[in-house]
């Protein structure tokens, strides 16, 4: 099941249209190289809706917000929805500002989201209307565990229906669902919280697993957290006593480049909920 999503990227070779944050844009372009898709990047609103026109499939990312780059989201994310093309909201820091969780709304009134895939404090934020963060990080009281995970898969099932969307939360443990099947992912390692930009990589190549693979964009979305766990996992392996986290960075996009379909069968853990 997994190989095919993972199969079809290499095959198929989306073009996908990034609005995302500077931190990371760089991270995010080579992560779309190595897993067999495309980048393309355009923030200006003369140039969003054009550009976004030939692609794919879109990847907004809210996380350095500003006022010339709310009004190319917005058409980029129309556009999109003229051609039928997916389109998912990583709403990096909603609920830390009053303008991210404001445009994060915006964003899901006036374009028709594919998925949403955030930490779950931003998730909390944009299903109830409020929550805490830690920054752009999740907020450790909204923390995923065997202990909250029944309820967690219940809130994103409900939040998917009220938006249509598939909803992607991802931490210590993974959650993917549409209104009627979840899934719960084991695969990842804490140095991936290490860095900048895990999350941003994993939107960006989500979006080139959805283009991929329309007919099945759960699953879509399933293959792509795996791999990103597994590849973090395979990463932290490689690390030797003298490297660290920006050494990490450099091993998770190799791996991302060198993981094949039946490496990422045998080693994605996941399970339907």
């Amino acid at each position: 099941m997994l190989k095919e999503m993972l199969d079809n990227v290499r095959e198929k070779t989306p073009l996908i249209h990034n609005i995302t944050n500077y931190v990371t844009v760089n991270d995010c372009a080579n992560i779309l190289l190595a897993c067999g898709g495309s980048p393309i990047m355009a923030d200006d609103p003369e140039d969003a809706a054009e550009i976004t026109a030939i692609c794919g499939g879109l990847n907004i990312n809210i996380g350095t917000l500003n006022q010339r780059t709310i009004p190319a989201m917005l058409a980029a994310g129309k556009k999109s929805n003229e051609y039928g093309h997916p389109v998912l909201l990583d709403p990096v820091g909603a609920g830390a500002s009053s303008l991210r969780t404001r445009t994060a709304y915006q964003l899901m009134e006036e374009v028709k989201l594919s998925v949403i895939r955030g930490n779950i404090s931003e998730i909390k934020t944009l299903a109830l209307g409020k929550g805490t963060t830690k920054g752009v990080d999740a907020d450790v009281v909204d923390t995923v565990s065997e202990e909250t995970l029944d309820q967690t898969v219940d809130f994103a099932k409900k939040f998917a229906t009220k938006t249509k969307a598939i909803i992607a939360i991802t931490g210590a443990i993974d959650i993917v669902a549409d209104p009627q099947v979840a899934f719960a992912v084991g695969n990842g390692h804490s140095m991936m919280s290490k860095i900048t930009g895990s999350g941003c990589m994993l939107s960006a190549m989500m979006t080139a697993y959805l283009t991929a693979n329309p007919e099945d964009p759960l699953k879509a979305c399933l293959a792509a957290t795996c791999a990103m766990g597994l590849c973090g996992e395979k990463a932290f392996d490689r690390l030797t006593a003298d490297e660290g986290n920006a050494t990490f960075r450099n091993y998770l996009i190799d791996e991302i480049y060198h993981l094949d379909g039946e490496a990422l069968e045998r080693g994605a853990k996941y399970e339907l909920r």
